[in-house]
This record gives C-alpha cells, sequence and structure tokens, in this order.
C-alpha cells in the first residue's frame, strides 16, 4: 500500500459493505453511497491497485486503516460462578478490535488476535478492556513482528 494514499469517506463506506457481505454487488454497493455503478467500479480498482483490497479474497489490509500492531493475548480467567466464561466470552466479543477469540486448553481460557493502531494503542485496549475485568486473573501478550504466510488449507 502506497504510504500517501489516504482512504475518503466513500472508500471507508465500500469497505464497510464488503465487510459485512462479502457477495455484494456493485450496483447494491453504488445504491447504499448513492453514486453510480461505474463509479464504485473504478473505485474498488484503486483499493485493489493500491492494496487496501485484496482482489481474491475482498479483505482489508489493516495497515490501510491505520492499525500497524497485530497481537495474539492469552487471557486467564476465574471461573467464580458457571457463567463467568460465557460473560466474559461475550464482553470480548463486544471489543471491535479483537478479530478472532479461541476456546483453547492449557493455562488460558481464551487466545485473542488483536489489531491495534500502535503499541500504546495495544496497551490502552489490554488495561481498558480485558485487565480491568475483575475475572481476568492474567494475560500474556505475543505481538507479531512479521507475517510469515497464510494459507488456505489443501484440498485433497
Amino acid at each position: 500500500m502506497d504510504k500517501r494514499f489516504h482512504l475518503d469517506s466513500l472508500d471507508r463506506k465500500i469497505l464497510a459493505l464488503f465487510a459485512t457481505d462479502i457477495r455484494i454487488s456493485f450496483t447494491e454497493i453504488a445504491r447504499q453511497c448513492h453514486v453510480t455503478a461505474s463509479a464504485i467500479h473504478q473505485r474498488v480498482q484503486k483499493l485493489h491497485e493500491q492494496k487496501v483490497l485484496d482482489p481474491k479474497t475482498y479483505r482489508v489490509d489493516p495497515k490501510a486503516l491505520g492499525y500497524n500492531t497485530l497481537a495474539y493475548v492469552g487471557v486467564q480467567i476465574n471461573l467464580v460462578k458457571q457463567r463467568t466464561h460465557q460473560e466474559i466470552f461475550e464482553h470480548i466479543q463486544n471489543i471491535p478490535q479483537v478479530v478472532e477469540c479461541h476456546n483453547i486448553t492449557g493455562k488460558y481460557s481464551f487466545l485473542l488476535k488483536i489489531y491495534a493502531h500502535t503499541n500504546e494503542h495495544l496497551k490502552q485496549l489490554l488495561v481498558e478492556h480485558l485487565q480491568s475485568v475483575i475475572e481476568v486473573v492474567a494475560t500474556e501478550t505475543f505481538i507479531s513482528l512479521e507475517e510469515g504466510f497464510s494459507r488456505t488449507l489443501p484440498i485433497d
């Protein structure tokens, strides 16, 4: 992505619509954005060229939205009552920067994938949204320095 590239409100609206429905047509996006379908086509093409939007998966590059820090966070909780696990899960679901939450075995109850703008923003998310929850006993954070690869499973 070109560092000088700026997402305007139309670009953000297009990306938000793709995020909610990957199969949405350009015509429907145009209708909701009050522009022509050809204008949407040109914008999407520009988003592909700038590597903001992957042309194969239509996934948005988090860095295009200013999310420069990726972390995986183990969350250990104290099960003070039967519903605690579900209550913490529902709390985590309401943190928009948490893009994945896995129930795991071992020391931690959850493994989270979190995007943040900066390390300072990550610290704020951890302190305000996780560590401040009384049932959260501990967190352990692993900051990703670089994605080595990502792939789909082979089709046998």
